[in-house]
């Protein structure tokens, strides 16, 4: 009979709807325990656990809390790892049955790296590379691939009329400040609420703000990593985003932690409760309706064309700069990822008919 290899098993023989985050990190058998490497392991898996954020490590465990149960109906287990049992299962998620309609081909690859990475935590490998596991994929791609469905872009004028739709208590200072930064910045939805007023001001800080004569610099650890942006003022206090964030900050007398905090219920407190990201996609979508932006479509058409992303779209879609500078203000690694979010450019400027002799 093989012996089972070292990753082959799951260490301190974790069960498969047990939660890997919540174990201390394991000792090397070779090192005798003690208070000051349990501390390190306990540190070692704050790290490892800093190394993926909230949101994603969130999908992931939904992605193996589905995956398990699918097992689990079916009679098969999910540990140790079975590449053709991966296989089935991403089968299943790309035909659907009565209870679950066919899922796209970029949600099930998701759900496939969710696997791998859980059963990572398990100190178990999901080679996605297997035969059983590529093909498959593969041919999912082929047979069900679609065009990327793009969010719309908020423009200029969408977004002065969206702010017109909010008041001046202090709810809606938040709210105005959170719609004009956001989208003066091109930043993510997550990047906005995770702002604080200044450097480790908390511990699940993801970047603070440093307000200056000329505008605003936003130091945020994002996606790619640590960047600067630089926001400026605007032509007027109307539309600036650099006076919104003053006012809010002012009159919500914030000069620590959260810069965005969640308010009272009649809106005249604002409470030490950082905003949940979430807040941002309602904000948007409510106003959006309310400044009957693509009335021309039903509500319901309208709500899916607009989300957090239509900020960044927005920006990237407006600025009539060079688009190194877009690129470099959103974060992006490369011009290509960059003009993704351009949903109107000059697309044949560069026409390679004519430069061809044609």
């Amino acid at each position: 009979m093989k012996k089972l290899t070292p990753m082959s098993k799951p260490p301190e023989n974790i069960p498969a709807d047990a939660d890997p985050e919540s174990q201390s990190a394991p000792l090397p058998p070779q090192v005798a325990p003690s208070a000051a490497l349990e501390r390190l392991a306990d540190s070692a898996r704050r790290y490892a656990q800093a190394s993926t954020s909230d949101n994603t490590r969130k999908a992931y465990r939904a992605d193996w809390a589905d995956f398990t149960r699918w097992c689990r109906l079916r009679g098969a287990d999910p540990l140790p790892p079975a590449p053709q049992l991966v296989g089935l299962y991403l089968t299943h998620l790309a035909t659907g049955d009565d209870m679950a309609p066919a899922l796209s081909p970029a949600t099930i690859d998701r759900r496939l790296s969710g696997l791998c990475w859980m059963y990572a935590q398990r100190g178990m490998t999901l080679d996605r590379r297997d035969r059983h596991i590529a093909a498959i994929l593969s041919g999912i791609k082929r047979k069900h691939a679609r065009p990327p469905v793009q969010k719309e872009a908020i423009l200029a004028d969408d977004i002065l009329a969206m702010v017109a739709t909010l008041g001046f208590d202090l709810r809606g200072l938040r709210d105005r400040s959170i719609l004009l930064l956001g989208y003066a910045g091109g930043l993510r939805r997550s990047e906005i609420v995770s702002l604080d007023v200044h450097k480790d001001d908390t511990p699940d800080s993801g970047g603070w703000v440093e307000i200056l004569e000329d505008g605003a610099l936003l130091t945020l650890n994002a996606k790619t990593g640590w960047r600067e942006v630089e926001v400026g003022r605007g032509s007027s206090d109307r539309n600036c985003p650099v006076h919104a964030l003053e006012q809010w900050l002012h009159f919500a007398k914030i000069d620590f932690g959260p810069l965005f905090t969640r308010t009272s219920r009649d809106g005249k407190r604002a409470l030490e409760a950082r905003l949940n990201d979430r807040h941002v996609a309602r904000l948007i979508k409510r106003t959006v309706l309310a400044a009957g932006i693509r009335a021309d479509l039903p509500e319901k058409e309208r709500l899916a064309l607009f989300s957090g992303h239509s900020l960044r779209a927005g920006l990237a879609s407006s600025a009539e700069v060079d688009e190194r500078f877009v690129q470099k203000h959103l974060g992006h690694s490369s011009a290509e990822m960059t003009r993704r979010y351009q949903r109107r450019r000059d697309r044949f400027r560069v026409n390679l008919t004519k430069a061809a002799g044609l």
